[in-house]
């Protein structure tokens, strides 16, 4: 027997908007973040002279996730910096993992397992190459 829209627990609408929404939120929150954590750097380093002759990077120590997260809880700009940034990496990724449910809530088995795809994907591409952690 077929559904209608009305059988349905979640609309397409709903769907949307709910993914809209946590858009939205999770730019808004690394933009904030990200801004809060580059005032803390100005405040401590903004008068110290740059040196535009060598290129500097992030330092070693900020490129593991534990390093992020520990550097930003302890108030240090770059880490905030950074942990803004995974923010704004982990906005697209929620949005997938979200979608995949939208389309559970709406017995859409077919678009649930193109996501899950895409997410296995997406995830394998963060996590699988052993680099980022």
């Amino acid at each position: 027997m077929a559904q209608t829209g009305e059988d349905r627990g979640l609309t397409d609408q709903q769907l949307e908007n709910i993914v809209g929404n946590l858009l939205r939120a999770g730019v808004s929150l690394s933009a904030f973040v990200v801004a809060f954590g580059a005032i803390i750097y100005l405040i401590r380093h903004g008068r110290e002279p740059a040196s535009y002759r060598v290129f500097q990077g992030e330092p070693s120590d900020l490129k593991s996730l534990s390093a992020i997260v520990r550097y930003a809880f302890e108030f240090r700009g770059r880490g905030i910096i950074q942990f803004g940034l995974l923010l704004l990496i982990a906005t697209p990724v929620f949005r997938v993992a979200l979608s995949i449910w939208g389309f559970a809530a709406e017995r859409d088995r077919m678009y649930m397992i193109f996501t899950a795809i895409v997410l296995i994907v997406l995830l394998y591409s963060l996590l699988g190459s052993g680099s980022a952690f």
